[in-house]
């Protein structure tokens, strides 16, 4: 078939220059600096966390004048000081830490068998049932479902008004600690079971089936076979519930109605309310140096799990 300049969109060859132009700037196949290249937006990413940690660093040890509400010049550890002698900041840590590892070991006790159920059944309807209620509370997001919460846990609420039609007086189930870790459980239980899921994925069927022909019952297998094998998992899940759950803001702000607060709900007191940017500073420090710590600690003792990408041999 005869060919016609014209026949050729001016949009097409518009489209084969600049394909000219970028095989001049980018070779073919990338080079060597390809790797580095598509590392670019990650670094200036983290490169831009660095910067505003070093202007909280900064600011954590500059003190603030409350007569003229400036900040000093000079630097010193008066925040510091004033946050290792005040009691609510110890008993702000104590809840935050005892919370953040109490909803770590509920998720992961909840989160195993919902994995695991998901992972090995052979019903196709009841797979996709779990697949969509796992995935379905991210498209509510947190604050949305903490409200929900509030209506249905309220005083006047609709437990309460079920408790009242069998002649129940209401209930205070909200305001309070227990309510606070119910929401982070309930919130962080997607996570746990996709972090586990790929874990459980990984144990061949047929290692459940040998250990049963060898005599094993179900919870022998459990606890001597997909346990070890799904520990990896275990730890990972671990370990995003539990700095997910230690710096959470809206579930302390929301369901302990200011009474509950964890570390983020003071940081952002004193950013915000008090206009202490030197104290609320000094307490995002210590926040990161402690989660740093927990994590490590973690590290040391158990593994990274899964999040060391293949290269934990524990």
């Amino acid at each position: 078939m005869r060919k016609y300049n014209s026949s050729y969109p001016l949009a097409w060859r518009f489209m084969d220059a600049l394909e000219a132009v970028f095989a001049k700037i980018w070779p073919k196949g990338g080079g060597k600096y390809t790797p580095y290249l598509m590392l670019t937006p990650a670094i200036i990413l983290v490169g831009t966390l660095a910067v505003g940690l070093l202007y909280i660093g900064d600011s954590s040890l500059r003190t603030l004048d409350r007569s003229t509400f400036l900040f000093s010049e000079d630097y010193s550890l008066e925040n510091y000081r004033r946050m290792l002698s005040e009691t609510f900041t110890f008993t702000i840590i104590w809840r935050s830490l005892l919370g953040a590892m109490i909803v770590t070991i509920v998720t992961l006790i909840l989160a195993f068998p919902y994995a695991y159920v998901m992972v090995r059944t052979s019903n196709t309807l009841l797979r996709k049932f779990l697949l969509i209620a796992l995935f379905l509370p991210f498209f509510i997001g947190q604050v949305v479902r903490a409200y929900g919460w509030l209506i249905i846990l309220g005083s006047q609420g609709i437990l309460n008004d079920a408790l009242g039609l069998v002649g129940i007086e209401p209930i205070r189930l909200l305001f309070n600690y227990p309510a606070v870790l119910f929401g982070l459980v309930q919130y962080m239980l997607p996570f746990g079971v996709l972090m586990l899921a790929p874990a459980m994925t990984a144990i061949p069927e047929e290692v459940e089936a040998a250990a049963g022909s060898l005599g094993a019952n179900w919870v022998k297998t459990l606890w001597y076979v997909i346990l070890p094998m799904a520990k990896p998992g275990l730890i990972g899940a671990g370990l995003v519930v539990l700095t997910l759950s230690l710096t959470d803001f809206a579930m302390p702000a929301i369901l302990g109605g200011g009474s509950q607060d964890f570390i983020a709900n003071a940081i952002y007191d004193q950013f915000f309310r008090t206009s202490d940017q030197g104290f609320g500073s000094a307490l995002t420090i210590f926040l990161i140096a402690i989660g740093s710590m927990l994590v490590g600690v973690i590290f040391m003792v158990f593994g990274a799990g899964t999040l060391a990408l293949g290269s934990d041999k524990k």
